[in-house]
Order: structure tokens, then sequence, then C-alpha cells
């Protein structure tokens, strides 16, 4: 008694993609929820007070960071004076609309601000603010 196996027909390996559509919506969900936006953070700096103030559009200004100890931050990094003209250089020929915005510390020394500003003078990079924390008086409007 002999048994007979026939194999007559072979099935292909398939890849089910049925359900493909679904994982696809829920790792963009995902990536959604769980992405952060880093926001630049330089360094710590207390902001001198003033009583008005005006918005500029993010993607024009470029921030330079000094505390009260005279550290000098751009993008994050940490720079000397002499690397600052250089580095604005590029970036005004990238961006000829570029704002400079200084976001000093209130007890930085002027020294050093006024080192900073020769460097953007140099690498002409004259579209300059200071950035401030706008003090609120009960008695005046904005």
């Amino acid at each position: 008694m002999a048994l007979d196996f026939n194999r007559t027909a072979k099935k292909a390996p398939q890849i089910p993609t049925s359900s493909m559509g679904d994982i696809v919506f829920l790792l963009l969900i995902f990536f959604m929820v769980t992405t952060v936006f880093r926001k630049e953070t330089g360094l710590p700096v207390e902001l001198p007070r003033a009583e008005a103030g005006e918005e500029v559009q993010r993607e024009l200004v470029a921030n330079i960071y000094i505390d009260r100890n005279g550290r000098i931050s751009v993008d994050d990094r940490l720079l000397e004076v002499k690397h600052i003209a250089p580095l604005f250089r590029q970036k005004v020929q990238e961006n000829t609309l570029l704002i400079v915005s200084f976001k000093t510390d209130r007890f930085t020394p002027y020294g050093t601000v006024s080192d900073v500003m020769e460097a953007l003078k140099e690498a002409n990079a004259v579209r300059v603010l200071f950035q401030n924390d706008i003090e609120i008086n009960p008695g005046r409007k904005l």
C-alpha cells in the first residue's frame, strides 16, 4: 500500500498588505504626537525691561546671546568674538534681510556688546535689534 502525494499546485509566498494603510496611518499619528520641535535656547540671560516692543518674523532673525560673564552664544554654540565676523558674513550672504537680535543679560559688560557689534559691522550685518522683556505699566495701554 503506497501513498501517492502529488504536489501539483505550489503557492508563491505573499506579503499581506491589507492592513498596510492602517499601520502607516498609526505610525504617522505616533510620530506627529511624539515629535518635539527644538527651540533655540542660547545662554540663560535676564533681559532688561522696556515699555514697548515689536515682533519680527522668526525666519529673518539670528540670535546672539551674551550672558553676564561675557560668554557669547550663536545658534546654540559658544563662540569667541573673533569668530563672529566670519559666521555672520556667511549668514548675510545666505539671507540679505538678516536681522541680528541681541539677547544680553542686563548685567553684561558693555565692552563685550561693543566688540560683538564691531564684528557684525565688519561682516556687514547692520540690521540689529536688542531683545527685551516688555514691562507692563497698569496705567499705560499698549
